[in-house]
């Protein structure tokens, strides 16, 4: 059974990736805003372009944000009931919720996203503002890729569910473990 603890491992690797990098996009979204700002109001300067890759930005942080968020627990559920319930129990109702809710939504998002996102690129979609953005399919690309990795971390949180209710003696869950 230890070896379930390591392929979970593995996959939390790659939700504080993911999670790494939502944080260098924060910075990087930050530093478009205040230049943008600064801009505006300091040079009475308006670029279409920056204030397009703030919401460029502030997607892809939000899109690869939300896997490392479900993998650290940081997703919406109802804690008044759940945080009641044995350690055992939660990890039922996280493997029901995960095969019942988050797989199947997961996986319908991201098969109509990839359709999208060629789409766009088929049509060589841009911005529709002067000096806008090039390449709009980058940006809805994003919406399959980030569904993607939501179930790659929801194989994740099966992994730790079922270590949960497996392994409940080791000690591990208070070394690597952020949703308890």
């Amino acid at each position: 059974m230890r070896s379930l603890i390591y392929i979970e491992r593995l996959f939390n690797r790659i939700a504080d990736f993911l999670g790494w990098l939502s944080s260098i996009l924060f910075i990087l979204l930050l530093a478009n805003v205040v230049y943008d700002v600064v801009m505006r109001y300091a040079f009475n300067d308006v670029s279409i372009g920056f204030q397009e890759m703030e919401w460029h930005l502030f997607s892809a942080v939000f899109l690869l944000g939300v896997p490392y968020a479900l993998k650290a627990g940081g997703h919406v559920r109802v804690d008044v009931f759940y945080e009641r319930l044995s350690v055992k129990a939660r990890a039922v109702i996280d493997l029901i919720g995960t095969f019942v809710f988050l797989f199947p939504f997961c996986l319908l998002v991201a098969w109509f996203g990839i359709d999208f996102a060629k789409e766009s690129y088929a049509l060589g979609e841009t911005s529709g503002d002067p000096g806008g953005l090039p390449y709009r399919w980058v940006i809805k690309s994003m919406i399959p890729i980030s569904f993607f990795f939501m179930a790659v971390s929801g194989v994740g949180l099966v992994l730790h569910s079922l270590n949960k209710i497996f392994n409940p003696h080791l000690l591990y869950a208070k070394s690597t473990d952020s949703q308890e």
